[in-house]
């Protein structure tokens, strides 16, 4: 691009409103989209599902492409029904004739939040193979994915996590990453859109809201602005880390024998491959997925590295590692 070019598409970019920047963002997850596939879109009814909602509308017409219109009733608050009736109503005005409500029950396993995304994401899956849906889109915007990383980074989490939420996962896309919360609501208002404002991202018992009120404004305040945008840059970094380290694993996992792992090979590789093996080689064995922390990892590193005779170690699952013979046996 010439540098005449590069200066008209800066000023058209500053001059671009709201829902013209949103319909941008979606329309690059449409390109492998093909006319006449359908894709479904979670509506909550606040500002960012709305906007997504809205671009997801305009940028499919276009495109001959069937959007469905998803609302999840979590039946977490008593008016919840009515929220979802709200919900379907906005988005009636927007042009959508294809709407689903689907009520579902959340199980309390590891904390609400936790629990109500596990039941959500299992309705979107069912709903997406009754539509043969091509991709499901989801409104999660750049201060979500600050907040993630910075939530992980308390936990101690390792790359994988600290690389916050991925753009695509399977059918699932997030092309609000790089939108900003405030210019969602701009684009609802742009488009005439009415959004709901869930009182449970305004309580202080959930640690993302405290995170979201108080950790990023006073590091804003204190460090200087640009935190927030410094967490999501650092998070595609750390992607880019962990999809390299991730095949590096794969690659010496295929030639492992996965119930016994040879001690000598799994020295010579870095903690961070090694690691990798090892938790891929626990899950394989019956372990829950994300069931390992780095408590569990710590005693198996051990009979790699730090080997004294130590005994069995119990993992999640029933999963049992023992070194035998120079080799790590998953039982």
């Amino acid at each position: 691009m010439e540098a005449g070019s590069n200066a008209n598409y800066a000023f058209a970019m500053a001059e671009a409103t709201p829902l013209y920047l949103v319909r941008l963002a979606v329309r690059r997850d449409l390109e492998d989209i093909a006319a006449g596939e359908t894709v479904l879109v979670a509506a909550s009814g606040g500002a960012d599902s709305s906007a997504l909602a809205a671009a997801l509308h305009a940028e499919c017409k276009e495109r001959s492409i069937k959007v469905v219109a998803v609302i999840i009733d979590h039946s977490l608050q008593k008016n919840s029904a009515d929220i979802a009736q709200e919900a379907k109503k906005q988005l009636s005005k927007i042009g959508y004739t294809n709407i689903e409500i689907r009520k579902i029950h959340v199980e309390l396993k590891d904390g609400m939040e936790a629990s109500a995304r596990r039941a959500r994401y299992a309705a979107l899956d069912e709903i997406a193979i009754t539509h043969q849906a091509a991709a499901i889109f989801l409104g999660h915007t750049h201060d979500d994915q600050a907040e993630t990383v910075l939530l992980g980074l308390a936990r101690g989490s390792g790359t994988r996590s600290l690389s916050g939420m991925a753009p695509h996962v399977e059918k699932y896309r997030r092309p609000l990453l790089s939108v900003t919360r405030a210019m969602t609501e701009a684009a609802c208002e742009e488009a005439g859109i009415k959004f709901w404002r869930d009182p449970h991202n305004q309580s202080m018992e959930y640690a993302r809201v405290r995170v979201r009120e108080v950790v990023l404004p006073t590091m804003e305040k204190e460090i200087g602005p640009g935190v927030a945008d410094a967490l999501v840059r650092s998070s595609q970094l750390l992607r880019d880390d962990a999809d390299a380290l991730d095949q590096w694993a794969d690659e010496v996992f295929a030639t492992l024998d996965p119930r016994s792992l040879d001690v000598a090979t799994l020295a010579k590789l870095p903690r961070a491959v090694r690691t990798r093996i090892i938790r891929k080689a626990v899950y394989l064995a019956g372990a829950p997925s994300g069931s390992l922390s780095a408590d569990h990892s710590e005693p198996v590193e051990a009979l790699v590295t730090g080997w004294k005779g130590q005994g069995p170690v119990s993992l999640p699952g029933g999963v049992t590692v023992t070194r035998i013979s120079g080799r790590l046996s998953l039982s």
